[in-house]
């Protein structure tokens, strides 16, 4: 674990001094080290021959978090963040106690920390079990889906049509009438195959099913569900919806093919309350000379409710924080603003990242670089990035300058796509 995230933690402190050499740190007078670059026009060409000069800084960086005080610093953060707030799912008092946890540390860590409202979604799972009744009796693992209704107190009980595409739903949309569609779609990729999770229950209500059960969004399972959010279609029926696990979904589909009725039990005690008040919680060093331009750098702090969210996302934003850190104890200045921001409300949509865009978009200009980091603080494998080729020619020799062990694999990214590394 350590390994691995100060990994992530060195990437990321050694990106925040490549793009602020476009940016370049100041070293302050009482600190003097020579850095062996000269303030050059900021022109793309000259970018990578600026860097260059900052390979003693990076080293730095690097001793300090793999051989100094350091050295194991994320994840003790971590460990304690964890241990002490647990589960932190939007609405709920444990999200509470974990903004003011965050504010009070990195307060204490010698930053800039202020708050900045957030309206926020407030969903609860309630109680929730499935049944298979026919054609023999099994206790189905299940998780509710964010934003999903209940079922009646009762719950629900109907046959069970299996399908494995939104294609054959549409195909066999007259056998789904009062059915419990059961989505058992192949894992082709997180980004293809979550549209399943995400539409299912609408998709499957056009054609009138009364709820759905979805194979969960992952290639591996041990009888383990995986929870997520989900979006109900305006004007379409909300009906209720949870993901089962790999194994219930084949053993259903299985007996399917075979020409059995299946009938399932489903009960969910779900519910949306209304909306409440959360923050953004932000922390900063100022830069010195353009403090209103921002490298940005963040993760989230809210989690689903059946785990830790250690690594969604807890591992993001310690190592989001202790990239500031790094770069405060070793007495750095930027020229331009260091900004870490731990967003709200993330796994419902991206509600704290949108109301920051909205409340800061009028300055947009000035943010020269946003990162989040949500997908597991592990080795980095890749960096990508719509930029045009000379400035990916930059990026490249950017990457030169980063130590052996985190070099990522490059490769353009899609047009209109933010640059990000994972």
């Amino acid at each position: 674990m350590f390994r691995r995230a100060v990994l992530h933690i060195l990437l990321s402190s050694f990106l925040f001094l490549s793009l602020l050499s476009l940016s370049d740190c100041h070293v302050p007078p009482a600190r003097t080290m020579s850095h062996g670059a000269r303030p050059m026009p900021n022109k793309v060409s000259n970018i990578a021959a600026e860097v260059a000069g900052y390979t003693g800084v990076a080293k730095q960086i690097i001793d300090l978090a793999v051989f100094g005080v350091a050295q194991n610093r994320s994840y003790r953060r971590l460990a304690d963040f964890t241990d002490t707030v647990g589960n932190r799912v939007s609405g709920s008092h444990n999200l509470d106690r974990a903004i003011k946890y965050m504010y009070s540390a990195m307060t204490k860590d010698g930053l800039d920390v202020h708050l900045e409202p957030v309206k926020i979604p407030h969903w609860v799972r309630g109680k929730e079990s499935a049944e298979m009744i026919v054609p023999r009796a099994k206790n189905l693992a299940i998780l509710g889906l964010g934003s999903s209704v209940g079922t009646p107190p009762d719950g629900i009980q109907a046959e069970v049509l299996v399908v494995k595409s939104f294609e054959e739903l549409k195909q066999r949309a007259s056998d789904a009438e009062g059915k419990i569609v059961v989505f058992n779609q192949p894992f082709v990729s997180y980004g293809e195959t979550v549209a399943y999770r995400e539409y299912g229950a609408s998709e499957a209500a056009k054609v009138g099913a009364v709820a759905t059960l979805i194979r969960s969004i992952t290639p591996l399972s041990i009888n383990s569900p995986h929870t997520g959010w989900q979006d109900y279609q305006e004007g379409v029926k909300q009906i209720p919806t949870a993901c089962i696990t790999i194994e219930d979904a084949e053993l259903m589909w299985r007996i399917a093919q075979r020409g059995q009725k299946i009938v399932v039990k489903l009960t969910m005690g779900a519910r949306t309350l209304p909306d409440v008040d959360s923050f953004n919680t932000v922390a900063e060093i100022k830069g010195w000379q353009h403090p209103e331009q921002v490298v940005l750098l963040s993760g989230h702090l809210d989690s689903w409710d059946v785990g830790q969210g250690a690594m969604d996302d807890g591992g993001g934003a310690m190592i989001s924080w202790e990239a500031l850190s790094l770069i405060k104890d070793l007495g750095l200045r930027p020229r331009r603003t260091l900004r870490t921001v731990l967003w709200t409300a993330e796994e419902q949509g991206g509600i704290g990242a949108q109301q920051y865009y909205n409340f800061h978009k009028g300055n947009l200009s000035n943010f020269d670089l946003i990162m989040e980091s949500d997908m597991g603080t592990f080795r980095q494998w890749l960096c990508s990035s719509p930029a045009l080729t000379q400035q990916k020619r930059s990026w490249r020799k950017w990457l030169n300058y980063w130590p052996p062990l985190i070099q990522p694999n490059w490769r353009g990214a899609q047009k209109g796509r933010i640059s990000h590394c994972g």
